[in-house]
């Protein structure tokens, strides 16, 4: 399909009346609000590779060809939408991801795309003209919710990732990736890196809902990321042994749950003491009875700091107190880390650029922050030059059903991000 022809023979003037600057983020966000979300806990579920999964990847074509834009999808299963030559180069890029953590919130991931098509139509109100490509872009399976990896598909195109790696990864119930993309309708023999597509792009611009408050505090409705801290994600398995629970001594016991609990306690200081953050957020349990003595607690760590050392420190304090926990109860213990993401400063020139943007259009200085949240633009960043937008969140509160933005600061966000890709596609 080329750029000016509809779906159904409209004109680009007609699709642009249905697509109206201001209107279209209400409209585009009424229709993809009921997809994946449970009716029990009012979350989300949009796991990859899943019915729900497979509906916001239609939308997100829906969206792409109403505006006449050239749709495709890469060897990786990330969603792209294209105004202008793919190969001319040097394209602007702008996007992220629409998938959930389990029972996660409305704006992180969808927000960003959902603007980044307002955007578009924004500027297209403003008659503006690009000397450059200019794409959406839909990135697969970025929370990791149900592989245990985060963000594989920007960590697939850029090399992060290998093949052989991507096709080991196994979810809950035992099913593999390739089997999953399999089943969706794409090909698991052909993902890997993918070089010449980040050659062709010069900037990649992400916009999400922050996930602190520190615009809250700050009172701006938008703000330009500095730096993601690194992080990184460790599994323990507690090894003990498995017996009656009414039957055996305490003093008899070799109770795995018991040096879990400890650890999980001992993250929490280990991490206040450091100024950093350290969670165990998920949980395995066998035989998991209630009248039974576990033989094995498998607890999942995520922790993130501002800096390398400070990471290590207390990483490292963790799992020097799991094992005195474990040894003391007759425990075996494993750590392996899963998932390790270095810090990443954001490119100094194209975060400048978007704050003088921002600041002319404004008159005001734009607030800079770091974000302990990885994110698609992170994994980017060792490409291309990556920037980030944050859109204010009044309560912080992310990673949850009550995940919230303001209309207004959402509509804000899609003025900056337009005003942003203006500058960049015009320069």
């Amino acid at each position: 399909m080329t750029v000016g022809e509809g779906r159904h023979g409209d004109s680009l003037a007609q699709r642009n009346d249905r697509r109206r600057p201001g209107t279209s983020f209400q409209e585009m966000w009424r229709e993809l609000l009921p997809v994946g979300r449970h009716p029990d806990s009012g979350g989300y579920r949009r796991y990859a590779w899943t019915g729900a999964d497979a509906e916001c990847r239609a939308w997100f074509r829906q969206q792409a060809e109403d505006r006449g834009l050239a749709y495709e999808v890469d060897r990786n299963g990330n969603q792209w939408a294209w105004l202008g030559d793919p190969a001319a180069g040097d394209a602007v890029v702008t996007g992220s991801h629409l998938d959930s953590v389990p029972d996660g919130g409305a704006f992180d991931g969808p927000l960003g795309v959902v603007s980044s098509f307002a955007a578009l139509d924004e500027l297209r109100g403003r008659d503006v003209e690009f000397a450059k490509p200019l794409a959406i872009v839909n990135f697969g399976d970025e929370e990791g919710a149900r592989f245990g990896l985060a963000c594989v598909g920007s960590r697939l195109t850029a090399g992060q990732l290998t093949a052989e790696q991507a096709h080991r990864l196994t979810d809950g119930d035992g099913t593999t990736l390739p089997r999953a993309m399999e089943a969706a309708g794409y090909d698991p023999d052909a993902i890997g890196p993918d070089p010449e597509r980040l050659a062709r792009i010069g900037a990649f611009v992400e916009l999400h809902v922050e996930q602190g408050r520190a615009l809250d505090l700050s009172g701006d409705p938008v703000g330009v990321a500095s730096a993601i801290w690194p992080h990184g994600r460790w599994r323990f398995d507690f090894r003990g042994e498995a017996n009656h629970a009414g039957t055996t001594r305490l003093v008899d016991r070799r109770d795995p749950m018991l040096s879990y609990a400890e650890t999980v306690l001992a993250a929490r200081r280990e991490a206040e003491l450091a100024g950093a953050v350290a969670t165990f957020g998920k949980i395995a349990v066998e035989p998991n009875g209630v009248n039974a003595i576990p033989s094995l607690v498998r607890g999942w760590l995520d922790s993130r700091a501002a800096d390398q050392d400070t990471l290590d420190t207390v990483v490292g304090g963790i799992e020097k107190a799991a094992r005195e926990y474990a040894d003391a109860h007759g425990v075996d213990l494993d750590v392996v880390r899963e998932s390790f993401t270095p810090v990443v400063e954001f490119d100094h020139a194209l975060r400048d650029e978007l704050g003088r943007i921002l600041g002319e259009d404004t008159g005001l200085k734009v607030p800079v922050l770091g974000t302990g949240a990885g994110h698609d633009a992170g994994i980017l960043s060792g490409s291309i030059p990556t920037a980030m937008l944050f859109v204010r969140n009044p309560t912080g509160v992310s990673h949850s059903p009550a995940e919230s933005a303001a209309e207004d600061d959402c509509l804000a966000g899609v003025r900056a991000l337009a005003d942003v890709l203006e500058g960049l596609v015009r320069r």
